[in-house]
């Protein structure tokens, strides 16, 4: 999601949770004891910096006090899943009640150290049928091991946004569908620069340090699965793995190389910022989400903007329209005494339509539950509209949690850095090691 001041590094977040293993036990619905129907104030936490972000929550927060006048809600911004942690293993009265994360790669370090409570128990106590609320692959996100310690609060997409008027001069009349064709239109969109050892303009920037272009992304496109029936990881038995890799490391070799795209990344602006190269016509194509066309349109580009699905594999070009998902969380501490009154919190912003709307209307996300993504109050443009698609799409996909929460993911991402450098020589061996790690890392986890 976009932010401004974005959270803690993956490994400080999950290095953070595993301390709460020991710290946190929990209540449950079945024992909280809490009156959600006394007056009681709620210690709310999440990570939304941005004013029109801040103003978002404000509002849905009006609106549940309104609805529920016995439940005043302290709501803190901009907290990273650092302070958040740090909060929760000291515990006491100005800890927080309610989460909100914007780490989905956390959630099976969360469940699993119980630093948030079940919410199946309060789910089944407040008659709320999950699989009839929210879609399959966010409740895949949202929970771990039967462990539904969060909840979906707005989710992204990801897809393609480009530049439609370089897209016209260059002669292309619409977004490339399969890879082979992302490859072409890439390179008739690159542009060398005066002196020839940079870039005008790239057609995409392909490293894996590009912002969004991350590999969990395009593995997504390949359909690729990470772990077998047996829990173990299988990036060496999946070849959509080592396609993948295969495919993007060509690209950027297309492109011209590892060192010189580098060089050239290393001039871009931040990606949260009016100066981000997909803004200032740096690059012409941006894996990225569906907050990604407003934020540009907010900046002022001077062209036209489009939105597709990312391309997918020539030999998938049945499945194009697919892509990946993540998204917000949102969930309550295992130790807060007053769980009864902040489910009545979780339950109104994850599920009640009208929340979820007018929050995904403010911040530009694509709604969380079913009934708010038909909803006809939801504002959708055509660049939006893609994004969601690629969300309805039924083989978009996502990231599994695990025990040792996104450290399986980064691991993949260390090894997938050396594949696009030119460092590794055996792709399938690489994974094979790979796995191997991820496997140690698990185990240990649990």
């Amino acid at each position: 999601m976009p932010r401004t001041g974005r959270p803690t590094t993956a490994i400080a977040v999950l290095a953070a949770i595993s301390a709460l293993a020991t710290a946190c036990t929990g209540q449950g619905a079945d024992t909280a004891s809490d009156d959600p129907k006394a007056d009681v104030t709620l210690n709310f936490w999440h990570g939304w910096s941005a004013p029109s972000e801040a103003k978002a929550i404000e509002e849905n927060i009006a609106r549940f006090e309104k609805a529920h006048p016995n439940i005043k809600v302290q709501v803190t911004g901009n907290m990273t899943d650092d302070k958040i942690n740090q909060a929760l293993r000291a515990g006491g009265d100005k800890a927080p009640d309610v989460v909100s994360s914007f780490t989905t790669d956390s959630v099976g370090k969360f469940c699993n150290s119980r630093a948030f409570a079940d919410l199946n128990p309060f789910l089944a106590k407040s008659g709320v049928d999950k699989t009839k609320v929210f879609p399959k692959t966010l409740l895949e996100y949202t929970q771990f091991d039967g462990n539904q310690c969060t909840l979906p609060l707005l989710h992204d997409a990801y897809g393609l946004v480009y530049n439609k008027t370089a897209f016209e001069a260059a002669g292309i009349t619409e977004p490339p569908k399969t890879w082979s064709r992302f490859t072409e239109v890439a390179q008739m969109l690159t542009k060398a620069d005066s002196s020839g050892d940079s870039y005008e303009r790239v057609g995409l920037m392909p490293t894996f340090h590009g912002y969004e272009t991350k590999p969990t992304r395009l593995a997504a496109q390949w359909g690729a699965t990470y772990f077998g029936a047996d829990g173990k990881s299988d990036l060496a038995g999946d070849p959509a793995f080592a396609k993948m890799l295969t495919a993007q490391k060509d690209l950027v070799d297309k492109l011209g190389g590892y060192e010189k795209l580098e060089r050239f990344r290393n001039t871009f602006g931040d990606e949260w910022s009016a100066e981000h190269p997909f803004h200032t016509g740096q690059v012409a194509m941006q894996i990225d989400g569906e907050w990604r066309a407003p934020m540009a349109k907010e900046a002022g580009v001077p062209f036209e903007i489009g939105t597709a699905p990312l391309p997918v594999p020539d030999e998938q070009e049945a499945d194009y329209g697919k892509g990946y998902l993540s998204g917000t969380i949102m969930g309550i501490a295992a130790g807060s005494k007053k769980q009864n009154a902040a489910w009545e919190l979780v339950k109104y912003m994850t599920t009640d339509t009208e929340a979820v709307v007018a929050f995904a209307n403010a911040i530009h996300n694509i709604p969380s539950t079913l009934a708010a993504l038909e909803s006809p109050n939801l504002q959708v443009t055509p660049e939006f509209k893609t994004f969601l698609d690629i969300a309805r799409h039924p083989r978009s996909s996502t990231t599994p949690a695990q025990a040792d929460g996104g450290t399986y993911q980064l691991t993949f991402e260390d090894f997938a850095y050396g594949v696009e450098k030119g460092d590794v020589v055996d792709i399938p061996a690489g994974l094979a090691k790979t796995d191997r790690q991820i496997d140690t890392d698990i185990a240990k986890a649990k």
